[in-house]
């Protein structure tokens, strides 16, 4: 018989003894190709979170910026775009702070009016009238419900006018109730919305129980409803927050007094057409009123993501 181990030619020998001595030739590629994998699942996260600063540098930059200016002469801040501080003005604060026809605690006290009514405003009546969508049964309950959600898409310019004419014929002008009454009176939809989904989330035995206890419906929803509406009250009271104190059209419409600017009203008396604008002043007043906006999201977050987090997935 022959001995088919001699037939092997001497590179076919050579190779194998150097698959021997090195390891077999696809288990070696194999293993580069997991190393390989894994560097690329180890840079992937890095190169990832790079982006992502880099993105929230490009955001901040206006902010940074706007705080940087408010440290420089007005002459310097147009020539130089960049974030080097070199020589500090710290009397753009108190200069901003005198330099209007009153103190800026005048208008920071007005806005903290105005917010907080429209906060309290807004928790009251739309909780109630989330409340009735959510839990009552009366006669055109749906077209209600749709009537008010279409109230949502009309811009303010559709309302402003008449709400205008009619505010002024009751001499309501140059005071803060045109700004709070409507809050009263569960104007902004998109909170009703809001409180609506959530209280659906809210199991109907809770209701049930408090019912067989002799409650009524204002016990009910003071006592039941409204303690697990927390998240949704809370969300409700910092994005109101948010949008009052930045409004600008409605408080200058109604509001010509200077004594009864708002925050918005007494930055934009500080650029004046027929002179020169105090930019310096301005933008480190506008630092100031920067600052509670930052406190409330820094405070309210977690309350305002788990609000919307739970009435989205309610």
């Amino acid at each position: 018989m022959t001995n088919f181990k001699t037939l092997e030619s001497p590179a076919a020998s050579a190779a194998a003894e150097a698959r021997v001595t090195l390891g077999t030739g696809p288990r070696r590629a194999a293993g580069g190709t997991a190393r390989r994998s894994r560097t690329g699942r180890a840079i992937a996260p890095l190169v990832k979170h790079a982006l992502l600063i880099l993105g929230g540098l490009v955001m901040l930059y206006p902010v940074l910026w706007l705080v940087v200016s408010s440290l420089r002469p007005t002459d310097v801040i147009f020539r130089d775009p960049g974030l080097i501080i070199r020589d500090p003005q710290f009397s753009n604060y108190t200069d901003g702070w005198t330099t209007l026809s009153s103190p800026f605690t005048v208008f920071l006290i007005n806005s903290c009016l105005v917010v907080l009514g429209c906060i309290l405003g807004n928790l009251f009546s739309c909780s109630l009238a989330a409340y009735a969508f959510a839990r009552l049964d009366f006669a055109g309950k749906k077209w209600w419900f749709a009537i008010m959600l279409i109230t949502i898409m009309l811009p303010i310019h559709v309302v402003i006018v008449p709400q205008y004419i009619l505010f002024s014929q009751l001499g309501w002008v140059n005071t803060f109730i045109p700004l709070i009454l409507p809050k009263v009176l569960a104007t902004d939809a998109f909170f009703i919305f809001l409180m609506v989904q959530f209280i659906r989330g809210i199991p109907r035995e809770l209701d049930e129980a408090a019912r067989i206890d002799g409650c009524g419906q204002g016990r009910i929803f003071a006592l039941v409803i409204l303690p697990l509406m927390v998240p949704a009250l809370a969300t409700t009271a910092v994005f109101t927050f948010i949008w009052t104190w930045n409004d600008f059209f409605s408080q200058l419409l109604y509001l010509t007094k200077p004594e009864m600017y708002t925050v918005p009203l007494a930055l934009r008396a500080f650029m004046d057409a027929q002179s020169a604008t105090n930019w310096g002043p301005m933008f480190a007043m506008s630092v100031v009123s920067l600052v509670p906006i930052f406190l409330v999201f820094l405070f309210g977050q977690r309350f305002l993501i788990k609000g919307i987090a739970t009435t989205g997935g309610k």
